[in-house]
């Protein structure tokens, strides 16, 4: 399975979305800071977004985009389930 990107808000929220990566689909989504063998320095634009360059690097790459989403509405799913389940 190809490795994967994201473009989600940094703790969930309303934020301004940041580029995040994972390397096989069981995983969790991490921001790209936390790869430092595959970001690339963030260019220096005001208001630019968060792992632009990084994305462009991995994308020729062969990694795919996955959509934000439909990751986020898997995550909501994953966190009432826990949720349930811990109330149970």
């Amino acid at each position: 399975m190809p490795r994967q990107m994201c473009w989600l808000a940094s703790f969930g929220g309303n934020e301004q979305k940041i580029l995040h990566l994972r390397t096989s689909p069981h995983e969790a989504w991490r921001p790209y800071t936390a790869f430092p063998q595959y970001a690339a320095p963030d260019y220096q634009i005001p208001r630019g977004s968060k792992g632009w360059a990084t994305y462009q690097k991995l994308r020729q790459a062969g990694w795919v985009l996955v959509s934000s989403q439909e990751e986020t509405a898997s995550q909501c799913e994953e966190l009432s389930s826990s949720k349930l389940a811990q109330s149970a």
